[in-house]
């Protein structure tokens, strides 16, 4: 599982490795961190991108975030999409809670779902909400999903 950072530059080791090093270094350098993952996709003719993000909110200093994308040519119906999304932010907040909980940073995953019942997306919302919640992860949906609505879905577009 390949991951980047915004400027593009390949992240050469293990993702773990990598958010352990993140996590240090902002420590070292004062900042209280708040770590939020999501995943947002674009359906172009008969692929479909995912991109998933791990982004790092430095209270008051601005944020960074390291990233994964990845294409797949399967048909999906949305709701099949939103918690394919769901089940991508999950997988990566499970394999790091235990890592940020050893630092003490607290973790948010994003569903890129609208709360309102006008959008397609809610379909899938009481899923991936029951989904995420019973993980024991804070959840987030539109508009308060920015990691999966605004970060994930810049790199999709």
């Amino acid at each position: 599982m390949a991951w980047k950072k915004f400027s593009g530059e390949i992240i050469q080791t293990p993702i773990l490795e990598e958010v352990e090093r993140a996590i240090e270094r902002e420590t070292q350098l004062g900042n209280k961190l708040k770590v939020c993952i999501g995943t947002d996709s674009q359906v172009k003719g008969s692929v479909t991108d995912f991109a998933t993000v791990i982004v790092f909110i430095r209270e008051a200093r601005g944020a960074f975030m390291f990233i994964h994308q990845e294409r797949t040519s399967q048909k999906m119906t949305i709701k099949e999409r939103m918690l394919n999304e769901v089940q991508k932010s999950i997988d990566i907040a499970y394999k790091l809670c235990d890592l940020l909980d050893l630092y003490d940073v607290e973790l948010e995953v994003h569903a890129d779902i609208n709360t309102n019942p006008m959008f397609k997306s809610n379909q899938a919302l009481h899923e991936a909400m029951g989904y995420i919640l019973s993980m024991g992860f804070v959840f987030k949906a539109k508009p308060e999903a920015f990691a999966s609505s605004c970060c994930a879905n810049k790199m999709v577009q």
